[in-house]
């Protein structure tokens, strides 16, 4: 009888509580479920219309000193599988995205003492000024947190000077699960507590930044766990409403410290139906793909999923953790039509920009994810001699040798510059 009458809670637009959250997750069938959370899609979208964006998701480093034991893709400090990507190899990646239609860099990376702030105040602007009206959808809370601490600069400061960068929003990784006890047992405490990461959203939202929220669910949290991390993104969300979208995905174990197993496709449903019904002021859920597959990601349109995500072009960390689904915007569009909707591109505010941008024009069918780089792409950026090195690597690579020649200066309009 308590699952009907919360499920007549939900089904009248009340907002339930952690307790309610609890009883449906762990005791309503998953039809249920379905059911509850595909009704709120359709009375937040009541026209049938699917979202997808196409944008690439680039790691501009894999150099990272926060050792999380989930992570299967960051190198330490000085690994020689360690890399940095050069100004001219983001430009080459951003014109192939503007190639098929993209409109957006889902920029993120490892957390790499060598990459001070001025690296990304340069790259942002260097970006803008070649490619005006592209989006940089960049940097992650604790990204943010990361460099807050190389510059000894307050968050809001940071945040700041990226804007004035062309800094256009902010992803929501780093979030895994917001509970410091879960945080702590995953080594990510350290890149940011649970209300650090909450308080550069906030932060965010506040200098009129609008940002996703994510959860990385099967780790080692507890259902309880799980709920408490949705719910304080709604707490956040009433406050600010500067959320655009939630996307949950589950934890990939493949090459990770941590090991263990991966959560079913159906936890996956459960949890994405949960989240919808919880989440009652988030507009927009994304289906994961990427970590379940074109299939799963079909079903999650039943089970509270209003937008298909990223056509990506390019992805690396849940590749690094034997995730490799791929789906271009062809196949995107077939699995939103198949189940009923009609598909529509975005970008990442929501605005419709069009119809599917293969049926406007001729675009190459991608058939596999690109990588950062080629196996074996050892190579090191020329302009990395310009922005000062903490580690001992770091400065052993930007020791630029003695030449009676003028030492090389910041590079010109198509490269960074020093002006800011």
């Amino acid at each position: 009888m308590m699952i009907e009458q919360i499920a007549a809670k939900v089904r009248g637009g009340g907002r339930i509580d952690a307790a309610e959250a609890l009883e449906l997750y762990r005791h309503a069938s998953t039809p249920v479920l379905g059911r509850l959370a595909d009704g709120i899609r359709a009375r937040k979208h009541p026209e049938p219309v699917v979202t997808y964006i196409i944008d690439r998701n680039v790691n501009y480093t894999n150099v990272c000193v926060a050792k999380c034991n989930f992570c299967a893709f960051y190198r330490p400090v000085g690994s020689p599988e360690g890399y940095v990507l050069g100004f001219d190899e983001l430009f080459r990646k951003i014109d192939e995205t503007v190639a098929v239609g993209g409109v957006q860099l889902l920029l993120q990376g490892g957390h790499n003492p060598d990459l001070p702030l001025s690296w990304f105040e340069d790259l942002f602007h260097a970006i803008k000024e070649r490619y005006p009206a592209f989006r940089l959808h960049a940097l992650s809370p604790p990204e943010v947190i990361h460099l807050s601490r190389l510059s000894q600069l307050p968050v809001p400061a940071v945040i700041a000077r990226l804007m004035a960068a062309g800094l256009d929003s902010i992803p929501g990784g780093g979030a895994e699960i917001l509970v410091d006890r879960v945080r702590k047992q995953l080594h990510c405490d350290g890149k940011a507590t649970a209300d650090e990461w909450l308080d550069v959203m906030r932060h965010a939202h506040r200098a009129g930044l609008r940002t996703t929220a994510t959860m990385m669910y099967g780790t080692v949290e507890t259902d309880e766990e799980r709920l408490e991390h949705l719910l304080r993104l709604r707490a956040l969300q009433d406050e600010t409403g500067g959320f655009t979208a939630f996307i949950t995905w589950s934890y990939q174990p493949a090459h990770t410290e941590l090991g263990g197993s991966e959560a079913t496709g159906l936890d996956y449903l459960r949890t994405l139906a949960i989240a919808r019904i919880v989440l009652d002021n988030f507009d927009n859920l994304q289906a994961s793909w990427v970590t379940q597959g074109g299939k799963v990601g079909q079903l999650s349109l039943a089970y509270g999923a209003n937008d298909m995500g990223s056509v990506m072009i390019e992805e690396n960390v849940v590749r690094a953790a034997g995730a490799s689904y791929c789906m271009d915007e062809a196949e995107i569009v077939r699995n939103i039509e198949d189940a009923g909707f009609t598909a529509k591109r975005r970008n990442m505010h929501y605005e419709i920009l069009g119809d599917p941008m293969f049926r406007e024009r001729d675009v190459p069918r991608m058939l596999e994810l690109a990588r950062a780089r080629e196996d074996g792409d050892t190579s090191v950026p020329d302009e990395l001699v310009n922005y000062p090195a903490r580690s001992r690597s770091g400065k052993q690579l930007r020791v630029v040798p003695s030449s009676p020649a003028e030492p090389p200066g910041p590079p010109g309009p198509s490269g960074p510059s020093r002006q800011h």
